[in-house]
């Protein structure tokens, strides 16, 4: 198999009697869009938990660039290039949609006691405006986050995911608590935005018609396993998947 810029290899983790990722292995090219799916506690989340440092695997290795990053500290994967954005968006009710930019932009880059000058600097002001702008969402810079709705929150929390340089982006439900009518016109500026930026894309997803629309290659889950991994119609007619995940064919 031909060397990605992500590798991940016989990866390993156990809580107690559960096995939650099993001899995990699995080659991103760069600049791939890769999708994960598979039911609640397939081993979809762990994944990225691992990869992105909120994990310590048991075994095995990552592979980003020429280093093991397997049971680094996730603030050390962010500044190694390796982004995520989560579920539920992590934002600041308290502060505007820039300044929440601003605080991200903060926080992937190094710290150190000037963190609150750089923050609100004019340079960090600019990348911070480009980066709205960039998703969409600049006309709402001085809002703040109560008066946002579902699919400006999910943009706002990708796009402070964006800050600093990013070579890997995790999504995890890019799509969730986005109204039905939203999820293709916020996923076409999400990727839009990634892709122009050259992005490599892994993202979690249980809408089968936003994975065969915007992913190239998936990798299904069951029992903390990879059940299938290959381009979306392969797996999707895959008899195990159709078993495990998305039921049987109608």
């Amino acid at each position: 198999m031909s060397k990605g810029v992500l590798e991940v290899r016989d990866v390993q983790k156990t809580f107690g009697a559960v096995t939650a990722a099993k001899d995990i292995s699995v080659t991103v090219p760069e600049g791939a869009v890769y999708s994960l799916i598979g039911s609640n506690g397939a081993g979809k989340t762990t994944f990225v938990n691992i990869v992105t440092g909120y994990l310590k695997p048991d075994s095995g290795t990552i592979n980003f660039g020429n280093r093991n990053i397997a049971g680094l500290a996730p603030r050390q994967i962010t500044r190694l290039g390796i982004h995520r954005s989560f579920q539920i968006a992590q934002l600041c009710t308290e502060l505007t949609v820039e300044e929440n930019m601003l605080v991200a932009a903060a926080i992937h880059g190094r710290s150190g006691p000037s963190f609150l000058r750089r923050a609100h600097d004019a340079e960090a002001r600019e990348r911070a405006v480009a980066t709205l702008e960039r998703f969409h969402i600049a006309e709402h810079r001085d809002r703040l986050i109560p008066e946002l709705s579902g699919g400006v929150k999910k943009l706002l929390d990708i796009a402070m995911a964006m800050a600093g340089d990013t070579q890997i982006m995790m999504l995890d439900e890019p799509t969730s608590g986005v109204a039905s009518d939203e999820k293709f016109p916020i996923m076409d500026l999400v990727m839009d935005a990634l892709r122009s930026a050259g992005v490599t894309v892994i993202f979690v997803e249980h809408d089968m018609d936003i994975v065969t629309r915007y992913s190239e290659r998936v990798l299904a889950f069951y029992d903390g396993r990879i059940i299938a991994d290959d381009a979306p119609d392969e797996v999707l007619s895959d008899p195990e998947v159709q078993r495990y995940v998305t039921g049987a064919p109608a």
